[in-house]
């Protein structure tokens, strides 16, 4: 998404450059840890302040921060913009109110000073919402964007599926399920288990094979969790996945405390109905009952059921995929994103065409 941001600024006009590379996260929760990346933050912070400020120098005119929250706060922006004057914006923020005590406190509060200091906030999750727009400054902004993706040639279902039938040896016959994520030990995993516990018990009548794409350091716990005829097919490249969209029958991800979920976008803008955990963003994506099924979130029996009613029911799967089809090219197209995008940010600049 952070790609998909920087593309939607380029294609307005808007003069993009990553200011740092600095990885901020901590996923253990060590203070200490927390304490160092601040202060390396600040040093950075100040370096950035001065060589924007030196005479001739390129110097923006809004600091843009992606994926604020309490594992990874952002300790250059609120720095660099307050110093120099100028906007402060960040897209797909959280805020964790259980976090303002324990490991991660102090990452916490510089997540909510950075809230305070946003002239806006661009929401990717509504669910977001909530929590993160009482946090805001007097003079903060909250807007909602639906999360959205670059067009992308749709690859042609029989070639594909006859391609991919020969490379993993998938009968033709049977209903193909896809599941694309990453395998690391957090809810990626989680989702993974509820999966194969629910595929689990689906009915003996419905004929059907798993694909699964991804790859990650929870890749041997994945494949412990499947039967011997899944397919696992490991990392790919966005050219690659198309094929499994393609060739694919049914989308299906539980979605253990999902945002919102890019590959299930990218699967229904392929035409693919799925059924997916309701948590998060993801009814941002999937309209249930409309584009696919949505399950309460870790629901092991509702999950198995929605998926056994889509094996049973092609013509339910193929119309559900012909609606995702449309209703993602209306709803999360990537020019009408640039546009919302590159209005909001005008309108802070408060003068049209302006680059950051």
């Amino acid at each position: 998404m952070a790609r998909l941001l920087i593309g939607a600024l380029k294609a307005r006009g808007h003069d993009v450059r990553v200011a740092s590379r600095l990885r901020t996260r901590d996923g253990a929760g060590d203070p200490k840890r927390q304490a160092r990346i601040e202060r390396l933050g600040e040093r950075l912070a100040d370096s950035l302040v001065q060589r924007y400020q030196a005479p001739g120098a390129w110097r923006p005119d809004i600091w843009f921060t992606y994926h604020l929250y309490y594992k990874a706060p952002d300790w250059i922006g609120p720095i660099v913009a307050e110093t120099m004057g100028i906007p402060y914006v960040v897209a797909e923020a959280s805020h964790a109110l259980k976090r303002a005590s324990g490991p991660w406190s102090r990452n916490h509060q510089q997540v909510e000073a950075a809230l305070r200091r946003a002239d806006l906030v661009i929401g990717l999750n509504s669910h977001d919402r909530a929590r993160v727009e009482p946090a805001l400054g007097p003079q903060g902004r909250y807007v909602h964007l639906r999360p959205f993706l670059e067009p992308r040639a749709v690859a042609g279902r029989a070639t594909s599926r006859a391609a991919l039938a020969a490379r993993h040896h998938l009968p033709g016959d049977t209903v193909w399920l896809l599941a694309v994520g990453m395998m690391r030990e957090d809810a990626k995993l989680e989702s993974y288990r509820v999966l194969a516990n629910a595929l689990a018990n689906v009915g003996a009548k419905s004929d059907w094979r798993l694909i699964v794409v991804g790859d990650g350091p929870a890749r041997g716990a994945v494949q412990d969790a499947f039967g011997p005829t899944t397919v696992f097919a490991g990392a790919l490249t966005g050219d690659q996945l198309a094929l499994y969209y393609a060739a694919a029958d049914l989308f299906v991800w539980p979605s253990i405390r999902e945002a919102y979920g890019m590959a299930l976008l990218e699967a229904q803008s392929a035409g693919l109905a799925a059924v997916a955990g309701n948590t998060g963003g993801v009814p941002d994506i999937l309209r249930d009952g409309t584009t696919g099924l949505l399950c309460p979130e870790g629901d092991v029996a509702a999950f198995a059921k929605a998926v056994e009613h889509l094996i049973d029911r092609p013509s339910d799967r193929l119309a559900m995929g012909d609606r995702a089809r449309i209703i993602t090219a209306q709803d999360h197209g990537f020019p009408g994103a640039a546009d919302t995008i590159d209005g909001w940010l005008n309108e802070i600049l408060g003068a049209p065409g302006s680059g950051e």
